[in-house]
């Protein structure tokens, strides 16, 4: 199972993640976030990474220039995009991406295109709020091209066995403070995620 942890704000963080094997790391550029990172800051990350790792910037109800913007400035490969009001023009991104839907209900996963998905618990605000989806919602569903984000810890990973989703996002779930992880939260999330079936 492919794990990314976001909310990145630190070199530190940043290494700390790898070495536990994450596959992506996750950039926040929404202000309103106590995770936001400007990309000039980003980047002075970003190029001290080693390689094989993706780097993901996330985005909330933006337009295509300042996503394919942020995107060239910082060094991200993906853009994770939030995109509420259904505005945005993805033919105009110069960058790849994937869509979050916030689940509000288990309609919000039917009739979905073959495309990868982010999902996330619908909430007030957004993000690192640590609310879960019902996983009841996924029975008889296909999730190999869903990543999972919402109220996952090491503590309840186990809950996703044999549902075969592609990956798994986590931020506040591995974290000691709004924006500073854990280095053991984060070890433990990466090696129980790494037993999923």
């Amino acid at each position: 199972m492919r794990v990314k942890i976001c909310g990145i704000t630190n070199l530190q963080d940043a290494l700390d993640a790898i070495n536990t094997g994450v596959d992506a790391l996750g950039f926040v550029f929404y202000a309103d976030s106590p995770r936001y990172i400007t990309p000039l800051k980003a980047k002075e990350i970003v190029d001290k990474l080693p390689p094989f790792v993706q780097t993901v910037g996330l985005f909330v109800n933006e337009n295509e220039n300042f996503i394919n913007e942020v995107c060239s400035e910082a060094k991200m490969q993906l853009a994770q995009i939030i995109d509420d009001n259904d505005i945005l023009d993805y033919e105009l991104l110069e960058v790849k991406s994937v869509k979050v839907i916030r689940v509000k209900s288990q309609k919000d996963l039917k009739n979905l295109n073959n495309d990868y998905y982010l999902l996330d618990a619908f909430v007030d605000g957004f993000g690192g709020v640590g609310k879960r989806i019902a996983l009841e919602w996924f029975e008889d569903i296909d999730c190999s091209r869903f990543i999972l984000a919402g109220g996952l810890t090491s503590s309840n990973l186990k809950e996703l066995n044999n549902y075969g989703f592609y990956g798994v996002d986590v931020s506040s779930g591995v974290e000691e403070s709004k924006g500073k992880k854990s280095k053991q939260k984060m070890i433990d999330f990466v090696k129980e995620a790494n037993e999923i079936k």
